[in-house]
């Protein structure tokens, strides 16, 4: 059995586990480092920082991937970065083709591998910014824990533990996401790339980005000069309620679709790909970007 079937295994039976937190088992812990924690490695610090709320004290986690200015998909790693997997005990990638110099890297080595997009049951081709979706950050969350019992034993416990304390937490942003969608319900978003698309689905939005500019934003090619026509259009028509710009993207084309929306009075949500700095833990951007969308909605 591979170690990628093992953590799918294993990753149901977690909730359970957490009832037994003040037990502990006997097994000795082979998989440490030099620290005495042990060593995760995740392709973006999106991961990386639920890796480390469910570690706690007994991980050392290090991101590949942790700015702004860096775009992933043309992510060039070096051999330092190929390296950092072949050293880690659990190994955590984002899946569904987002970096998949990461996945052949991890796939590569012995390393306990959580594939987020698998855990969520998506597949390649679809849309890859799964930290939006708060299904996926669960699954992840799950799958990260039973790799870690199933990589350190000892703390098997402690992990169930720390499991359960981030649930606890996520059910909070949970119940903000759908308050927040008795504002947000069926009202029509456009969007210059589909990064958010997912919180926008848990808020549940209508993505009404015309056609053509979709498409062409999903397969990263130039949208022609009659997609971007119908989008000031469909800005400038009111038949749009706010307008989501992924900052990391700046071009001509972006300027063009928010010079119509700065026009037309439609309130702009700027956001990123990878986690801003101002922030060290994935689910309190999420919830920093739901009171976005919400202020937008007035």
């Amino acid at each position: 059995m591979t170690a990628w079937k093992k953590i799918t295994a294993l990753a149901a039976s977690v909730l359970m586990i957490a009832g037994l937190a003040a037990c502990g088992s006997g097994d000795s812990n082979t998989a440490e480092s030099n620290s005495g924690k042990l060593e995760v490695v995740a392709s973006i610090n999106q991961w990386g920082s639920i890796a480390e709320d469910l570690g706690g004290e007994y991980v050392e986690v290090t991101n590949i991937m942790s700015k702004t200015n860096v775009e992933a998909h043309d992510y060039e790693p070096t051999s330092r970065d190929v390296a950092k997997f072949h050293s880690a005990q659990v190994s955590i990638v984002n899946g569904a083709d987002y970096d998949a110099w990461a996945v052949k890297a991890a796939e590569s080595t012995n390393t306990n591998l959580v594939n987020v997009a698998d855990a969520a049951g998506i597949e390649d081709g679809g849309n890859p910014h799964i930290w939006f979706s708060a299904k996926a950050r669960s699954a992840a969350a799950d799958a990260i824990t039973a790799a870690y019992q199933e990589a350190d034993s000892a703390h098997k416990a402690d992990y169930a533990k720390l499991n359960k304390d981030w649930h606890a937490k996520a059910d909070k942003l949970e119940t903000k996401l759908e308050e927040a969608s008795a504002k947000t319900k069926n009202l029509p978003y456009a969007a210059t790339e589909s990064v958010a698309w997912y919180l926008a689905d848990d808020l549940k939005m209508k993505d009404a980005t015309p056609k053509g500019y979709a498409q062409a934003s999903a397969n990263e090619s130039e949208p022609t000069p009659t997609d971007i026509k119908k989008f000031q259009d469909a800005l400038k028509s009111g038949g749009i309620t706010m307008l989501v710009l992924n900052t990391q993207e700046s071009n001509s084309t972006n300027e063009q679709i928010t010079t119509a929306a700065n026009s037309a009075g439609v309130p702009i949500v700027e956001l990123t790909e990878q986690m801003p700095a101002e922030y060290n833990d994935l689910l309190d951007w999420m919830s920093a970007l739901v009171d976005q969308f919400t202020e937008a909605a007035k």
